[in-house]
C-alpha cells in the first residue's frame, strides 16, 4: 500500500510526538526519580523525592495523556481522518 504525501506527513508527525512524549515519560520515570533522592528539601511539606515519586510523576503522566489526545484530535482534523461523531 502506497501512502500519499498527506498520509506520510500525518504518520511522521504522529511518530515525532510519540517519541517526544516517550522521552518525557522516561525522564520523569527514571531520571528525575533517581536524582530526586539527592535533593534534600521539602516540597509541600514532604521530601522532594517522595513527592516526585508519589504525586509529581502521576501528574505528568496525566498531562501527557491529555496533551496527546488534544494534539492527535487536531492532527486528525488537519488531515481529514477524524472520526465522525454520531448524534
Amino acid at each position: 500500500m502506497q501512502l500519499n504525501e498527506s498520509q506520510e506527513r500525518y504518520w511522521q508527525k504522529n511518530l515525532n510526538i510519540t517519541a517526544i512524549l516517550l522521552a518525557i515519560w522516561f525522564v520523569v520515570t527514571f531520571v528525575v526519580a533517581y536524582f530526586a533522592r539527592d535533593l534534600s528539601f521539602t516540597f509541600f511539606g514532604w521530601p522532594f523525592s517522595f513527592w516526585v515519586g508519589a504525586q509529581g510523576a502521576l501528574a505528568v503522566y496525566v498531562l501527557i495523556i491529555v496533551f496527546y489526545a488534544i494534539y492527535m484530535g487536531r492532527l486528525d482534523q488537519e488531515h481529514g481522518v477524524a472520526e465522525e461523531e454520531e448524534e
